[in-house]
Protein backbone atom coordinates (compact mmCIF):
# COMPACT_ATOMS: atom_id res chain seq x y z
CA UNK A 1 0.00 0.00 0.00
CA UNK A 2 1.09 3.45 -0.87
CA UNK A 3 0.34 6.51 1.17
CA UNK A 4 1.33 10.51 0.42
CA UNK A 5 1.95 12.00 3.77
CA UNK A 6 2.27 16.48 3.78
CA UNK A 7 3.97 17.35 7.19
CA UNK A 8 6.36 19.63 8.74
CA UNK A 9 9.70 17.65 10.04
CA UNK A 10 12.76 19.17 12.18
CA UNK A 11 15.76 19.59 9.33
CA UNK A 12 17.55 18.19 12.46
CA UNK A 13 15.99 15.11 11.22
CA UNK A 14 15.99 14.80 7.74
CA UNK A 15 18.78 13.39 5.68
CA UNK A 16 21.78 15.60 5.17
CA UNK A 17 21.87 15.08 1.95
CA UNK A 18 18.63 16.11 1.26
CA UNK A 19 19.10 19.83 3.36
CA UNK A 20 20.53 21.45 0.43
CA UNK A 21 17.27 20.92 -1.96
CA UNK A 22 14.70 21.93 0.92
CA UNK A 23 13.49 25.50 2.55
CA UNK A 24 13.14 25.13 6.38
CA UNK A 25 11.32 28.15 7.93
CA UNK A 26 12.84 30.19 10.99
CA UNK A 27 12.14 27.31 13.49
CA UNK A 28 13.64 24.82 11.76
CA UNK A 29 10.87 23.27 10.46
CA UNK A 30 10.69 21.74 6.62
CA UNK A 31 7.23 21.08 4.45
CA UNK A 32 7.20 17.46 2.72
CA UNK A 33 5.62 15.56 0.88
CA UNK A 34 6.47 11.87 2.14
CA UNK A 35 5.75 9.07 0.13
CA UNK A 36 5.39 5.71 2.30
CA UNK A 37 5.61 2.23 0.19
CA UNK A 38 5.15 -1.11 2.23
CA UNK A 39 7.13 -0.24 5.43
CA UNK A 40 9.88 2.01 4.18
CA UNK A 41 9.92 5.69 2.98
CA UNK A 42 9.63 5.81 -1.30
CA UNK A 43 10.36 9.38 -1.90
CA UNK A 44 10.99 12.37 0.27
CA UNK A 45 9.96 15.65 -1.74
CA UNK A 46 9.76 19.37 -0.81
CA UNK A 47 6.60 21.19 -1.09
CA UNK A 48 5.72 23.79 -3.32
CA UNK A 49 5.30 26.95 -1.74
CA UNK A 50 2.01 27.75 0.18
CA UNK A 51 0.53 30.45 2.44
CA UNK A 52 1.83 30.81 5.83
CA UNK A 53 -1.37 29.52 6.91
CA UNK A 54 -1.38 26.73 4.64
CA UNK A 55 2.11 26.04 5.91
CA UNK A 56 0.90 26.03 9.21
CA UNK A 57 -1.47 24.01 9.26
CA UNK A 58 0.33 20.89 8.54
CA UNK A 59 1.57 19.11 11.46
CA UNK A 60 4.35 19.20 12.61
CA UNK A 61 6.22 15.47 12.72
CA UNK A 62 8.95 13.97 14.38
CA UNK A 63 10.81 10.59 13.82
CA UNK A 64 10.01 8.15 16.92
CA UNK A 65 12.04 8.88 20.09
CA UNK A 66 14.33 7.30 22.38
CA UNK A 67 13.91 6.41 26.47
CA UNK A 68 17.64 6.09 27.07
CA UNK A 69 16.96 5.40 30.89
CA UNK A 70 14.09 3.86 32.66
CA UNK A 71 13.33 0.80 35.32
CA UNK A 72 10.84 -0.95 34.22
CA UNK A 73 11.49 -3.26 36.81
CA UNK A 74 10.09 -0.86 39.61
CA UNK A 75 7.48 0.81 37.44
CA UNK A 76 3.86 1.47 38.55
CA UNK A 77 5.06 0.18 42.27
CA UNK A 78 4.37 3.74 44.04
CA UNK A 79 0.63 3.33 44.76
CA UNK A 80 1.54 -0.06 46.69
CA UNK A 81 5.04 1.65 48.05
CA UNK A 82 4.66 5.36 48.14
CA UNK A 83 7.09 7.57 49.08
CA UNK A 84 4.82 10.46 50.90
CA UNK A 85 7.79 12.72 52.17
CA UNK A 86 9.22 12.95 48.79
CA UNK A 87 12.78 11.95 49.86
CA UNK A 88 15.57 10.19 48.53
CA UNK A 89 16.15 8.11 52.21
CA UNK A 90 12.45 7.24 51.95
CA UNK A 91 12.34 6.45 48.47
CA UNK A 92 15.11 4.28 48.83
CA UNK A 93 12.89 2.11 52.20
CA UNK A 94 10.06 2.13 49.71
CA UNK A 95 11.85 0.49 47.01
CA UNK A 96 13.39 -2.42 49.27
CA UNK A 97 10.39 -3.12 51.05
CA UNK A 98 8.77 -3.74 47.23
CA UNK A 99 12.04 -5.33 45.91
CA UNK A 100 11.96 -8.20 49.25
CA UNK A 101 8.15 -9.07 47.49
CA UNK A 102 9.02 -8.60 44.01
CA UNK A 103 7.69 -11.58 41.40
CA UNK A 104 8.09 -12.43 38.03
CA UNK A 105 4.47 -11.80 37.90
CA UNK A 106 4.21 -8.16 38.83
CA UNK A 107 7.54 -7.12 36.93
CA UNK A 108 6.00 -9.06 33.74
CA UNK A 109 2.55 -6.86 33.99
CA UNK A 110 5.04 -3.47 34.95
CA UNK A 111 6.72 -4.22 31.87
CA UNK A 112 3.70 -5.54 29.74
CA UNK A 113 1.82 -2.26 30.62
CA UNK A 114 5.43 0.04 30.10
CA UNK A 115 5.61 -1.44 26.91
CA UNK A 116 2.31 -0.69 25.34
CA UNK A 117 2.11 2.79 26.40
CA UNK A 118 5.51 3.33 25.31
CA UNK A 119 4.91 2.05 21.89
CA UNK A 120 1.48 3.80 21.29
CA UNK A 121 3.20 7.23 22.26
CA UNK A 122 5.67 6.78 19.60
CA UNK A 123 9.02 5.61 21.76
CA UNK A 124 11.06 3.21 19.57
CA UNK A 125 13.62 2.30 22.20
CA UNK A 126 14.05 1.83 25.82
CA UNK A 127 17.20 1.22 28.18
CA UNK A 128 16.36 -0.32 31.83
CA UNK A 129 18.29 -0.56 34.97
CA UNK A 130 17.56 -4.07 36.59
CA UNK A 131 18.17 -4.30 40.28
CA UNK A 132 19.95 -7.23 40.09
CA UNK A 133 21.41 -8.30 43.35
CA UNK A 134 19.27 -9.83 46.34
CA UNK A 135 15.67 -11.74 46.04
CA UNK A 136 14.22 -9.83 43.24
CA UNK A 137 17.05 -10.17 40.89
CA UNK A 138 16.21 -13.58 38.95
CA UNK A 139 12.50 -12.57 38.99
CA UNK A 140 13.04 -9.57 37.59
CA UNK A 141 15.57 -10.37 34.60
CA UNK A 142 13.38 -14.00 33.37
CA UNK A 143 10.50 -11.48 32.93
CA UNK A 144 12.13 -8.91 31.22
CA UNK A 145 13.98 -11.27 29.06
CA UNK A 146 10.76 -12.66 27.58
CA UNK A 147 9.21 -9.10 27.65
CA UNK A 148 12.17 -8.27 25.35
CA UNK A 149 11.68 -11.15 22.86
CA UNK A 150 8.03 -10.30 22.79
CA UNK A 151 8.13 -6.92 22.05
CA UNK A 152 11.15 -7.03 19.61
CA UNK A 153 10.51 -5.57 16.41
CA UNK A 154 8.04 -2.79 18.27
CA UNK A 155 9.99 -1.27 20.69
CA UNK A 156 14.05 -1.87 21.24
CA UNK A 157 14.48 -3.15 24.57
CA UNK A 158 18.29 -3.11 26.11
CA UNK A 159 18.77 -4.29 30.08
CA UNK A 160 21.59 -2.79 32.88
CA UNK A 161 22.09 -5.01 36.00
CA UNK A 162 22.11 -2.94 38.68
CA UNK A 163 24.28 -3.75 41.04
CA UNK A 164 26.55 -2.18 44.31
CA UNK A 165 29.81 -1.79 42.59
CA UNK A 166 31.77 -3.71 45.31
CA UNK A 167 29.85 -6.52 44.19
CA UNK A 168 31.66 -6.86 40.79
CA UNK A 169 35.11 -7.19 42.55
CA UNK A 170 33.26 -10.89 43.99
CA UNK A 171 32.90 -14.37 42.42
CA UNK A 172 29.32 -13.84 42.41
CA UNK A 173 29.66 -10.77 40.07
CA UNK A 174 31.61 -11.71 37.72
CA UNK A 175 29.26 -15.05 37.57
CA UNK A 176 26.22 -12.21 37.20
CA UNK A 177 28.17 -10.48 34.76
CA UNK A 178 28.70 -13.48 33.14
CA UNK A 179 24.86 -14.10 32.51
CA UNK A 180 24.01 -10.41 31.79
CA UNK A 181 26.57 -10.83 28.77
CA UNK A 182 24.94 -13.78 27.55
CA UNK A 183 21.78 -11.84 27.61
CA UNK A 184 23.62 -9.35 25.39
CA UNK A 185 22.74 -6.47 28.49
CA UNK A 186 25.32 -4.01 30.20
CA UNK A 187 26.97 -3.87 33.57
CA UNK A 188 26.13 -0.87 35.77
CA UNK A 189 25.83 0.87 39.30
CA UNK A 190 25.90 3.43 41.27
CA UNK A 191 28.85 6.18 42.07
CA UNK A 192 28.09 8.43 44.39
CA UNK A 193 28.05 10.64 48.10
CA UNK A 194 28.56 9.85 50.49
CA UNK A 195 32.24 10.29 50.22
CA UNK A 196 32.96 12.15 53.87
CA UNK A 197 35.05 8.97 54.66
CA UNK A 198 37.83 10.31 52.28
CA UNK A 199 40.41 8.77 50.27
CA UNK A 200 39.32 5.28 51.34
CA UNK A 201 35.56 5.30 50.30
CA UNK A 202 36.51 6.58 46.43
CA UNK A 203 39.78 4.27 46.54
CA UNK A 204 37.45 1.58 47.09
CA UNK A 205 35.02 3.19 44.18
CA UNK A 206 37.72 3.20 42.17
CA UNK A 207 38.83 -0.39 42.72
CA UNK A 208 35.37 -1.34 41.83
CA UNK A 209 34.99 0.93 38.64
CA UNK A 210 38.35 -0.69 37.44
CA UNK A 211 37.14 -4.39 37.60
CA UNK A 212 33.88 -3.98 36.32
CA UNK A 213 35.27 -2.09 32.89
CA UNK A 214 37.65 -5.19 32.94
CA UNK A 215 34.69 -7.83 33.37
CA UNK A 216 32.63 -5.46 29.96
CA UNK A 217 36.29 -5.13 28.33
CA UNK A 218 36.16 -9.04 28.17
CA UNK A 219 32.93 -10.37 27.59
CA UNK A 220 31.75 -7.65 25.44
CA UNK A 221 29.54 -5.22 27.63
CA UNK A 222 28.66 -1.31 27.74
CA UNK A 223 28.60 0.07 31.14
CA UNK A 224 25.90 2.55 31.74
CA UNK A 225 26.41 4.20 35.81
CA UNK A 226 24.21 6.02 37.91
CA UNK A 227 26.52 8.54 39.05
CA UNK A 228 26.27 11.73 41.06
CA UNK A 229 22.61 11.46 41.73
CA UNK A 230 23.20 14.00 44.19
CA UNK A 231 23.07 17.62 45.20
CA UNK A 232 26.84 17.67 47.37
CA UNK A 233 30.33 16.98 46.47
CA UNK A 234 29.91 18.04 42.71
CA UNK A 235 31.30 15.78 40.44
CA UNK A 236 33.33 13.83 42.51
CA UNK A 237 31.88 10.23 40.90
CA UNK A 238 31.93 11.67 37.47
CA UNK A 239 35.58 12.61 37.70
CA UNK A 240 36.45 9.16 39.00
CA UNK A 241 34.97 7.49 36.19
CA UNK A 242 36.53 9.75 33.58
CA UNK A 243 39.69 9.55 34.71
CA UNK A 244 39.53 5.99 35.29
CA UNK A 245 38.30 5.65 31.69
CA UNK A 246 41.04 7.88 30.19
CA UNK A 247 43.67 6.04 32.38
CA UNK A 248 42.63 2.57 31.15
CA UNK A 249 42.10 3.48 28.04
CA UNK A 250 39.64 0.20 27.95
CA UNK A 251 37.73 -0.60 24.74
CA UNK A 252 34.27 -0.41 26.43
CA UNK A 253 30.90 1.95 26.06
CA UNK A 254 30.58 4.32 29.08
CA UNK A 255 27.50 5.96 29.83
CA UNK A 256 27.20 8.16 33.02
CA UNK A 257 23.36 8.80 34.03
CA UNK A 258 22.48 11.39 35.77
CA UNK A 259 25.93 13.71 36.38
CA UNK A 260 23.51 15.62 38.63
CA UNK A 261 26.01 17.56 41.06
CA UNK A 262 28.06 18.53 38.05
CA UNK A 263 26.16 21.63 37.70
CA UNK A 264 26.83 22.40 40.86
CA UNK A 265 30.78 22.90 40.29
CA UNK A 266 32.39 26.56 39.26
CA UNK A 267 31.88 27.34 35.46
CA UNK A 268 35.73 26.63 34.32
CA UNK A 269 35.71 23.41 36.00
CA UNK A 270 32.44 22.39 35.20
CA UNK A 271 33.55 23.41 31.61
CA UNK A 272 37.34 21.16 32.39
CA UNK A 273 35.07 17.95 33.51
CA UNK A 274 33.00 18.13 30.65
CA UNK A 275 35.87 18.12 28.07
CA UNK A 276 37.52 15.05 30.25
CA UNK A 277 34.26 12.97 29.50
CA UNK A 278 34.61 13.97 25.80
CA UNK A 279 37.79 12.88 25.57
CA UNK A 280 37.03 9.52 27.06
CA UNK A 281 34.11 8.70 24.88
CA UNK A 282 31.57 8.91 27.62
CA UNK A 283 27.91 9.60 27.42
CA UNK A 284 26.08 11.42 29.27
CA UNK A 285 22.21 10.83 30.11
CA UNK A 286 20.14 13.88 32.10
CA UNK A 287 17.71 12.70 33.69
CA UNK A 288 15.16 15.85 34.97
CA UNK A 289 11.93 14.21 36.36
CA UNK A 290 13.43 12.30 38.99
CA UNK A 291 16.53 14.57 39.81
CA UNK A 292 14.17 17.84 40.35
CA UNK A 293 12.27 15.70 42.33
CA UNK A 294 13.94 14.54 44.51
CA UNK A 295 17.54 16.71 45.17
CA UNK A 296 17.90 19.48 46.59
CA UNK A 297 14.90 18.96 49.13
CA UNK A 298 14.40 20.64 52.37
CA UNK A 299 11.75 20.83 54.83
CA UNK A 300 9.37 24.15 54.66
CA UNK A 301 12.22 25.60 51.66
CA UNK A 302 11.68 25.79 47.66
CA UNK A 303 15.24 25.06 46.45
CA UNK A 304 17.15 27.66 44.15
CA UNK A 305 19.81 25.75 42.97
CA UNK A 306 18.13 22.54 41.51
CA UNK A 307 21.52 19.90 40.39
CA UNK A 308 20.59 18.64 36.54
CA UNK A 309 23.46 17.36 34.42
CA UNK A 310 25.25 20.58 32.78
CA UNK A 311 23.17 20.41 29.65
CA UNK A 312 24.82 22.88 27.76
CA UNK A 313 28.32 22.35 28.89
CA UNK A 314 28.37 19.00 28.06
CA UNK A 315 27.10 18.95 24.47
CA UNK A 316 29.59 22.22 23.94
CA UNK A 317 32.40 19.97 25.04
CA UNK A 318 31.06 17.25 23.05
CA UNK A 319 29.28 14.91 24.88
CA UNK A 320 27.06 12.50 23.62
CA UNK A 321 23.75 13.41 25.81
CA UNK A 322 20.51 12.00 25.87
CA UNK A 323 17.34 13.02 28.21
CA UNK A 324 15.17 10.16 29.51
CA UNK A 325 12.41 10.09 32.27
CA UNK A 326 14.28 7.71 34.18
CA UNK A 327 11.84 6.21 37.06
CA UNK A 328 7.80 5.86 36.45
CA UNK A 329 4.61 6.13 39.35
CA UNK A 330 7.56 4.35 41.30
CA UNK A 331 8.71 5.48 45.53
CA UNK A 332 11.33 7.23 43.36
CA UNK A 333 8.75 9.49 41.53
CA UNK A 334 5.31 9.56 40.97
CA UNK A 335 4.20 10.93 37.54
CA UNK A 336 5.60 9.87 33.83
CA UNK A 337 4.25 7.98 31.92
CA UNK A 338 6.77 6.44 29.10
CA UNK A 339 6.24 9.57 26.58
CA UNK A 340 8.71 11.04 25.38
CA UNK A 341 7.22 13.75 23.21
CA UNK A 342 5.68 14.85 27.17
CA UNK A 343 9.01 14.45 28.28
CA UNK A 344 10.55 16.80 25.56
CA UNK A 345 7.49 19.67 26.15
CA UNK A 346 8.22 19.31 30.24
CA UNK A 347 12.16 19.71 29.73
CA UNK A 348 11.97 23.00 27.79
CA UNK A 349 10.87 25.01 30.40
CA UNK A 350 12.77 23.58 33.30
CA UNK A 351 15.61 22.65 31.08
CA UNK A 352 15.46 25.79 29.00
CA UNK A 353 16.15 23.61 26.23
CA UNK A 354 14.25 24.78 22.86
CA UNK A 355 13.43 22.21 20.47
CA UNK A 356 13.21 24.14 17.13
CA UNK A 357 17.23 24.15 17.49
CA UNK A 358 19.06 21.27 16.72
CA UNK A 359 20.88 20.49 20.17
CA UNK A 360 17.44 21.17 22.07
CA UNK A 361 15.78 18.23 20.08
CA UNK A 362 18.93 15.62 20.14
CA UNK A 363 18.73 14.71 23.19
CA UNK A 364 15.49 12.65 22.56
CA UNK A 365 16.29 12.04 19.06
CA UNK A 366 18.99 11.51 17.37
CA UNK A 367 22.00 11.89 20.43
CA UNK A 368 19.87 9.53 22.34
CA UNK A 369 19.94 6.49 19.32
CA UNK A 370 23.54 7.25 19.45
CA UNK A 371 24.20 6.77 22.88
CA UNK A 372 21.63 3.17 22.70
CA UNK A 373 23.94 2.60 19.29
CA UNK A 374 20.95 2.08 17.55
CA UNK A 375 21.30 0.52 14.70
CA UNK A 376 18.42 3.49 13.31
CA UNK A 377 20.08 7.08 13.92
CA UNK A 378 16.36 8.49 13.51
CA UNK A 379 16.93 10.41 10.73
CA UNK A 380 14.60 10.13 7.88
CA UNK A 381 16.03 9.25 4.26
CA UNK A 382 14.31 7.34 1.01
CA UNK A 383 14.95 3.76 1.83
CA UNK A 384 14.29 4.19 5.91
CA UNK A 385 11.96 2.79 7.89
CA UNK A 386 8.67 4.48 7.60
CA UNK A 387 8.11 5.05 11.13
CA UNK A 388 7.15 8.70 12.37
CA UNK A 389 4.76 10.34 15.14
CA UNK A 390 2.48 13.03 13.69
CA UNK A 391 1.63 15.55 16.41
CA UNK A 392 -1.88 18.03 16.60
CA UNK A 393 0.32 20.50 16.59
CA UNK A 394 1.31 22.88 13.12
CA UNK A 395 4.44 25.09 15.77
CA UNK A 396 6.86 24.77 18.52
CA UNK A 397 4.55 27.11 20.32
CA UNK A 398 1.27 25.19 19.91
CA UNK A 399 2.92 21.46 20.89
CA UNK A 400 4.64 23.24 24.06
CA UNK A 401 1.21 24.95 24.62
CA UNK A 402 -0.87 21.88 25.62
CA UNK A 403 -0.66 18.11 25.75
CA UNK A 404 -1.05 17.23 21.40
CA UNK A 405 -3.27 14.64 20.09
CA UNK A 406 -0.53 12.51 17.87
CA UNK A 407 -0.73 9.80 15.32
CA UNK A 408 1.92 7.18 15.53
CA UNK A 409 3.00 5.32 11.74
CA UNK A 410 5.09 2.60 12.81
CA UNK A 411 6.78 0.06 9.97
CA UNK A 412 4.34 2.28 7.53
CA UNK A 413 1.17 1.48 9.88
CA UNK A 414 -1.03 3.99 11.97
CA UNK A 415 -1.07 2.38 15.08
CA UNK A 416 -4.08 2.47 17.56
CA UNK A 417 -3.79 5.45 19.99
CA UNK A 418 -2.93 4.34 23.84
CA UNK A 419 -5.72 3.06 25.65
CA UNK A 420 -8.59 5.41 27.43
CA UNK A 421 -7.40 5.55 31.30
CA UNK A 422 -10.76 4.17 32.89
CA UNK A 423 -12.81 7.35 34.10
CA UNK A 424 -12.87 7.64 37.74
CA UNK A 425 -15.39 6.27 40.09
CA UNK A 426 -15.60 9.18 42.10
CA UNK A 427 -18.75 11.26 40.94
CA UNK A 428 -18.74 15.29 41.22
CA UNK A 429 -22.07 16.88 42.30
CA UNK A 430 -22.77 19.03 39.12
CA UNK A 431 -26.36 20.85 41.28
Amino acid sequence: MTRFLDLRLPRGLLDPRLVSGFSADADGLVPLRITVAGASIAAIEPLAPRAPDAVQALPLALTPLVEPHAHLDKAFSGDAFPNREGTMAAALAANQREYAERTAEQVAERAGRALERAWRNGVRAIRSHVDSVGPGAQPSWDALLQARQRWSGRVELQLVALAPMAHWLSPEGEALARRVAAAQGLLGGVIGPPYGQGRSRRAADREALLALLDLAERLGCGVDLHVDESDAHPGVGVDLVARGALEQRRAVPITCSHASSMALLPPRACDQLAERLAAADIAVVALPTTNFWLLARAAGRTPCRRPLAPIRSLQRAGVRLALGGDNVQDPWYPGGDFDAVELLRWSAPLCQLMPWQRLGLAPFSTAAAAVLDLAWDGVLRVGGPADLVLLGAGTWGELLARPPQRRVLRAGQWLPPPEAEQPSALLLPWG
